[in-house]
């Protein structure tokens, strides 16, 4: 903060970034300006997945609203920020002991705002890794259009034409037709899997980590709240002097240390399964293994024998269709953003 004392002055990297690198800064706040929010996210919302293929408009549709999403939070964190400095401002021309709190105060809310930045980031390694789905929804689409396409024509031939030679032709192309869309319904199995579970795995975990450290916030927060003294006095009556100042610094430093050294290892709530939820997990687990289950979390190590002969192809070399919608989306949101401009330019004329 700008006054006296700021957590921010301190940018060596926690013990959680040290474990767990952050990833790259969120796609979301590159080269744009806030525009108005309801418009903005209407107009995204409604038109996520127009133009791409059927069997990926749906998830395309949850990445589009998943932007929304990233770009409140942003916002949010942002007007933190600013709520923390005006605070402090505020509680500048305040007696002693509530000037010295509320700039404290101000340090703690910002840094509200600064994890809200930072999950914003690691909320994007979430939506990155559902858009990998959709990418890759897309590209089975050809081959289901492709094998209901040659069907539909074997059955007009039928119908029209019993005894003509393209019939068997075209039962020949079906065949093929039908073992590629098998393998790549079954890439795309493996890889939903797959990818599902690291999303929300990326999820959970910035969850779990913004959640506990929002915690310490607000505990240390408390603890500097008794510091103001708020017994009623009668008129004419002087306080006592504040002799606090020591006492809110060694409490930022207190609170700056605990958010420095937390680990997830450390983390104080704990999921604790119930033994009900815990025996059904475990015999789903030696259901599963004892074939009375379909377990897909091995297929892709048999599988990555046969990239030779194209048969797998990793998620991570998978460009086929990636480009169908992230050019567009990127337009469409530069589009939507003058937008916003342009109405915020109206408001203020």
């Amino acid at each position: 903060m700008h006054r006296t004392y700021s957590m921010r002055q301190s940018r060596a990297p926690t013990a959680s970034q040290i474990q767990n690198p952050p990833p790259p800064s969120s796609s979301t706040k590159a080269n744009r300006l806030f525009g108005r929010g309801n418009l903005t996210h209407n107009f995204r919302k409604s038109a996520a997945g127009a133009f791409g293929p059927d069997l990926a408009k749906k998830l395309s549709q949850l990445v589009k609203m998943e932007k929304n999403v990233m770009r409140s939070m942003e916002l949010v964190g942002r007007e933190r920020m600013e709520v923390a400095q005006q605070l402090s401002i505020w509680g500048e021309g305040c007696d002693d002991d509530v000037s010295d709190v509320t700039d404290k105060l101000g340090v703690l809310i910002y840094e509200v705002g600064e994890l809200e930045d930072q999950f914003v980031d690691r909320y994007d390694q979430y939506r990155v890794t559902i858009k990998s789905i959709r990418n890759i929804e897309a590209s089975v689409q050809p081959s289901r259009d492709r094998k209901q396409k040659i069907t539909d024509q074997i059955a007009q031939l039928k119908y029209k034409e019993p005894n003509s030679p393209k019939i068997v032709v075209l039962e020949q192309e079906l065949v093929r037709a039908e073992a590629e869309s098998l393998v790549a319904e079954a890439q795309l199995s493996n890889i939903t899997r797959e990818k599902l579970k690291a999303a929300f795995t990326y999820q959970f975990d910035a969850l779990r980590e913004h959640s506990e450290k929002l915690a310490i916030i607000a505990g240390f927060g408390k603890h500097l709240l008794e510091l103001v003294d708020d017994t009623p006095v009668t008129p004419g009556e002087t306080r006592n002097a504040y002799d606090g100042y020591e006492a809110s610094k060694a409490i930022i430093q207190d609170c700056e240390d605990a958010l420095t050294n937390w680990v997830e290892q450390n983390a104080a709530v704990k999921s604790s399964l119930s033994t009900r939820a815990r025996t059904l997990s475990q015999r789903r687990h030696q259901n599963r293994g004892q074939g009375e289950g379909v377990d897909l979390s091995h297929q892709d190590q048999h599988m990555g024998g046969d990239r030779e002969s194209g048969l797998w192809i990793p998620a991570g070399e998978h460009q086929s269709g990636q480009a169908y919608e992230d050019d567009e989306e990127e337009l469409e949101d530069e589009k939507l953003d003058a937008r916003g401009r342009e109405d915020d330019r109206v408001e203020a004329a």
